[in-house]
């Protein structure tokens, strides 16, 4: 038994989508999350940047005792993970592995699309594991680089023509290419569920990446025996490195859960 939090951190709200997963599928842990809402979107980073961002965040994070983190980031764990867990002795776990092994699980045509910020499809690294899991498997990525600021301004709900617009104009050329299996390889893109799922229609099959790295990081934890007392009930924290009081009302509105006056502000710089 191990009552340590679990750490988590995204560029800004999309990490929210594994913290979603996480209260449900493992209500008995602490979760601390941090938003580095002060530098959103990674995705138009370069490379060194990116790296130094993530060490920042994971430097905030360690500042509490930890028994593991989740890169609930698309760019950070296709950029800089390997790196991060060379770095540290405590587990890291990613979005991209349990993603891709999912998103084989469900392929019927082998067609399988990737939609993601334009740093992670740079970094080639969903093609490259797909393709490591199964060499027959087809791949086309597709950056999106508008959805996250989209998404981080309130642009994610259905009827919304801004959104809808950007959304076919990406995803038409996948959906022209015959994929029948898409991964949202961003965690901000589940808010984006349901617009989506719209233009793709029922032929298409949805991957979370926020959702399979969740449910890796629980089989994880049984796997190594630090989960926590099943009896007790887990809280939440939540840091940004801009104002709290942005992030708590779209924050609250996604987790269903009201979070107002409980975020806190902090200076990432130090770290």
């Amino acid at each position: 038994m191990d009552i340590r939090p679990i750490g988590v951190f995204d560029s800004g709200l999309g990490g929210l989508t594994a913290v979603r997963v996480l209260r449900r599928i493992l209500p008995e842990e602490d979760l601390i999350y941090f938003g580095d809402t002060a530098r959103v979107p990674y995705g138009g980073r370069s490379r060194e940047t990116l790296l130094k961002y993530a060490r920042q965040d994971l430097s905030f994070l360690r500042s509490f005792d930890l028994k593991a983190v989740l890169v609930a980031c698309g760019t950070i764990s296709t950029t800089s993970l390997g790196m991060l867990q060379g770095e540290n002795e405590l587990p890291i776990v990613g979005v991209v592995e349990p993603t891709c092994r999912r998103a084989l699980a469900v392929t019927k045509n082998r067609r399988v699309g990737m939609i993601a910020t334009l740093a992670s499809v740079r970094s080639g690294a969903y093609e490259a594991a797909l393709r490591r899991l199964n060499p027959d498997v087809e791949v086309l990525c597709q950056p999106c680089p508008l959805f996250v600021p989209l998404v981080e301004n309130g642009r994610f709900r259905p009827g919304d023509t801004v959104i809808e617009t950007v959304a076919r104009e990406y995803l038409t050329p996948v959906l022209e290419w015959g994929a029948d299996t898409l991964i949202l390889g961003c965690t901000h893109y589940p808010l984006l569920e349901e617009v989506i799922s719209a233009v793709c229609g029922p032929g298409v099959t949805l991957v979370s990446a926020g959702e399979e790295s969740a449910f890796e990081l629980k089989r994880l934890l049984t796997a190594q025996g630090v989960r926590a007392p099943a009896d007790r009930k887990g809280e939440a924290e939540f840091f940004v490195s801009d104002r709290a009081e942005d992030f708590e009302g779209m924050a609250s509105l996604f987790l269903q859960e009201d979070i107002h006056h409980r975020a806190r502000r902090i200076d990432i710089d130090q770290y």
